[in-house]
């Protein structure tokens, strides 16, 4: 028989068939909403006609495409996939570990003591090519048996002192396994100094202990004759010469510093002078003049940590404990303002410690209000500790954000802020009405001006003004504070007034009441 034609007709919502090669098609709405298929159904040839790909919602996962498979790139292999690396260990180290407790007296002084300033870590991480160049420095002094200098330069908690510790105690290992001589070691605090001259005397103290000079011969003297020619004495050992805060040493001319590196350039020095301070533009300043003296030293330069070299060595410390104190997210909010504003590691330490202790404070304060013995009169004590266990254990056991919050407005808060805070109200209206009035170009103004807008400031809100007089009284004590600035004229109303503070300041120190924060944020 011939073969008959494929008639097509457009299906319907309904569900029409279409013919095709003798055979009956369903069209895919309709079969998808077929639920009691027939007998007629069996004809049905679903590879004929591909089921078109499901297009997915974009609910399901944001990182999918429409097309992707609905099991792939699902869960929290995702989520936290898509974190940066330091992220990553922080929210897995927090899933992993159990809370802590707090209320543990021993778990609390241990996390305190970690969180030190003074406890030092095994490993000091995120300084590593800053130490091996130090250690390599040190190795090639040693190996050669030459003098040498190094000055070390960063900002405050930036690793410096703690970097060249961990320097000196590999050096020491290394010579012994290397059968070098190990370098005799002094370090000195030269801000301990009584004198900056001193230090001469340290260092001869360090080599001959039990040497007595005589009135005429200084400590230097003495040490540019003994390390200029040969002795049958001579000094084996080398001498590792530590000197931090080195900016102690500077006097108006600055000779202390230039012969104390003068003395690494000695014809048979066996000094290895390592100097270490925070200001960085210190090197600018005496380098000139050391290299024209051919003893300019080498320079290392210790930069401010950066957000997640603050997470880092956050992790190092708190990773010993095998329970989880600090929530992520206040680590990451602790790591990004420090790093933001100086780098100070121990700001950073500063700040995780007093959020501990707001978080100690917290827990003290639910305890006592729970134990008010006048409003549970009747009422046991076991189901009330049954009550508070189940209630407050997993909602306080960890440092929060609004802790870490706090704690860094404490560090970081201005000193101006707080008296200005306690000022009486008519002097903090006297400090708006000044804000107001020097907004733009205007950098000063008569006492009559800043008078005129204290009365526009007292009318907006209804309080009694006081006299001019009284304003210019007002005036002078908080130049007495150095808020502002008064000046000197015939008439009071005439005097020059100048502000002194920060615009900034004023603002965040009268944000919180409503009246100011209205005030200051019209034009």
């Amino acid at each position: 028989m011939p073969t008959i034609a494929a008639v097509r007709r457009s299906p319907r919502v309904s569900g029409e068939t279409t013919v095709v090669a003798d055979q009956i098609v369903s069209s895919p709405q309709k079969r998808r909403l077929r639920s009691n298929p027939t007998t007629d159904d069996s004809l049905v040839t679903s590879s004929l006609t591909p089921s078109p790909c499901k297009w997915k919602s974009p609910r399901r996962c944001v990182n999918d495409s429409p097309k992707t498979p609905p099991n792939a790139n699902r869960g929290d292999k995702a989520v936290i996939m898509s974190k940066s690396p330091v992220k990553r260990r922080l929210s897995e180290s927090f899933l992993a570990k159990p809370m802590w407790n707090p209320r543990d007296m021993e778990q609390l002084n241990a996390v305190k003591q970690a969180l030190h300033v003074s406890r030092a870590p095994s490993n000091l991480v995120c300084r590593e090519v800053e130490q091996n160049r130090v250690l390599e420095f040190c190795k090639q002094a040693v190996e050669q048996e030459k003098a040498g200098s190094l000055y070390m330069c960063g900002c405050p908690g930036t690793g410096k002192s703690l970097s060249m510790e961990k320097v000196n105690q590999v050096l020491v290992n290394w010579a012994q396994e290397s059968g070098f001589q190990a370098p005799d070691t002094l370090s000195l605090n030269c801000s301990s100094l009584s004198k900056t001259s001193d230090i001469f005397s340290k260092i001869l103290d360090k080599i001959q202990p039990r040497r007595k000079l005589n009135s005429r011969t200084s400590p230097l003297q003495y040490l540019q004759k003994m390390f200029s020619e040969k002795q049958q004495t001579a000094v084996t050992k080398m001498l590792l010469i530590v000197a931090d805060e080195l900016d102690y040493l500077i006097t108006k001319d600055k000779a202390v510093l230039h012969e104390l590196f003068m003395l690494t350039t000695l014809p048979f020095s066996r000094f290895i002078l390592i100097g270490i301070a925070n200001a960085i533009d210190l090197a600018d300043k005496f380098l000139p003049k050391l290299q024209s003296l051919n003893c300019k030293p080498a320079v290392i330069t210790f930069r401010a940590y950066s957000k997640d070299q603050v997470i880092s060595i956050l992790q190092q410390r708190l990773n010993a404990f095998p329970y989880t104190v600090f929530q992520p997210q206040a680590l990451e909010l602790c790591a990004r303002k420090v790093a933001s504003a100086s780098g100070d590691m121990r700001k950073a330490l500063w700040i995780c410690r007093s959020a501990i202790e707001m978080l100690e404070a917290e827990i003290r304060d639910s305890i006592n209000s729970l134990d008010l013995p006048s409003l549970h009169g009747g009422v046991s004590d076991q189901p009330r500790d049954g009550a508070y266990d189940k209630s407050l254990i997993h909602e306080s056991n960890v440092v929060r954000v609004d802790h870490v919050a706090i704690a860094l407005s404490k560090a970081y808060r201005s000193p101006v802020v707080d008296t200005i805070q306690a000022l009486p109200q008519h002097q903090q209206i006297i400090l708006c009405s000044a804000v107001k009035l020097f907004r733009g170009k205007k950098k000063d103004a008569t006492i009559g001006e800043l008078n005129i807008s204290y009365l526009d400031v007292c009318k907006s809100t209804l309080i009694p003004p006081v006299g001019i007089m009284e304003l210019s009284s007002m005036c002078r004590v908080l130049g007495d504070q150095g808020i502002l600035k008064v000046g000197k004229a015939r008439e009071e109303k005439l005097c020059r007034v100048t502000l002194k503070v920060d615009e900034a300041d004023v603002t965040f120190a009268l944000q919180g009441i409503r009246f100011f924060r209205n005030c200051l944020q019209q034009s």
